[in-house]
């Protein structure tokens, strides 16, 4: 694995991590088609957990195979694929080496009545497996946040001394956010820094608005231009260490292409290292795919 000038400068900033945490990171950094330019696109598969099977593979049936993730991700060219115990089980072994996995170790599920997460995975099924990184999200708002927050320190603290990166998923949600909060510009900004706080290596947020939430935070915000998806992402990436943290956006629900290439540009423009891009990638045919992820790659790399 050759590791770029851009990779040595990103893994720079992650003073207090160990040399084995480092490589981890560098395998996705280096792994792909967007390998050493400092950008990434992931292909998250855990939407069976957090919404149902037929929600999220009717629309494309060969997707409940989990070979099909691995596949599309490996062809493709990505950087990493992210998936929990079971999917990246079912192909470990088959595509062993092929691709930087991450080992999604909590999950929800929309029978619950609650915003919390259950641990469904840990750092010795992660190792088992051959992955580089483990995943974990928190909910931010929620009655739930300070424990989940305990859970990711004491994975957080035995992923890294097993030389494993940590990817945090950080969603706002709870009694005190409506929709239009989840991803309002302050909220996204303080999730994202959240995060950081916490000691994640990659963290995942989604696409900020332009609305600001909290009373508290509105003066400070009263004369920031949040006007554009760019300008936003740019003080998301403000908020992440000075930008000194990787830091990609999900894709959310399935949209038109033109929406979708729109908004990966605005995360480009604001100097973000890339999109985790689940729905938008699996719930297409696999050759339709694999024209879009192309289109998001060449525009990462500045061609489109």
């Amino acid at each position: 694995m050759r590791v770029t000038q851009k990779v040595k400068k990103i893994l720079d900033w992650y003073e207090g991590d160990s040399p084995a945490v480092k490589a981890s990171l560098a395998r996705i950094l280096s792994t792909g088609k967007l390998g050493g330019t400092g950008k990434v696109v992931i292909l998250p598969v855990d939407q069976g957990f957090e919404h149902g099977p037929a929600r999220s593979f009717a629309p494309n049936p060969p997707a409940y195979d989990p070979h099909y993730h691995y596949q599309l991700a490996i062809e493709a060219g990505l950087n990493a694929y992210a998936a929990p115990l079971g999917m990246l089980a079912q192909g470990s072994d088959t595509f062993a080496g092929q691709i930087p996995t991450i080992l999604k170790c909590n999950s929800s599920n929309s029978l619950a009545t609650n915003k919390d997460q259950a641990v469904t995975a840990g750092v010795k099924d992660a190792l088992r497996l051959g992955c580089v990184a483990v995943g974990f999200t928190i909910y931010p708002g929620s009655e739930f946040a300070f424990s989940q927050m305990e859970e990711l320190r004491e994975l957080t603290a035995e992923a890294k001394a097993a030389g494993l990166a940590v990817v945090v998923w950080s969603y706002p949600r709870g009694p005190n956010l409506d929709k239009a909060a989840e991803t309002a510009l302050d909220i996204c900004a303080y999730a994202a820094h959240m995060a950081a706080l916490l000691g994640a290596n990659i963290i995942k947020v989604k696409p900020p608005t332009a609305v600001i939430s909290l009373e508290a935070a509105k003066k400070s915000y009263e004369r920031f231009d949040a006007s554009t998806m760019a300008k936003r992402v740019e003080h998301v990436m403000q908020a992440s260490f000075a930008g000194k943290r990787v830091v990609v956006f999900s894709g959310g629900e399935a949209k038109d292409l033109d929406g979708l290439y729109d908004e990966v540009r605005g995360i480009r423009d604001g100097g973000a290292n890339g999109s985790i891009i689940g729905r938008n990638t699996f719930q297409r045919p696999k050759e339709q795919a694999l024209e879009m992820l192309t289109k998001i790659i060449d525009i990462y790399l500045g061609k489109a």
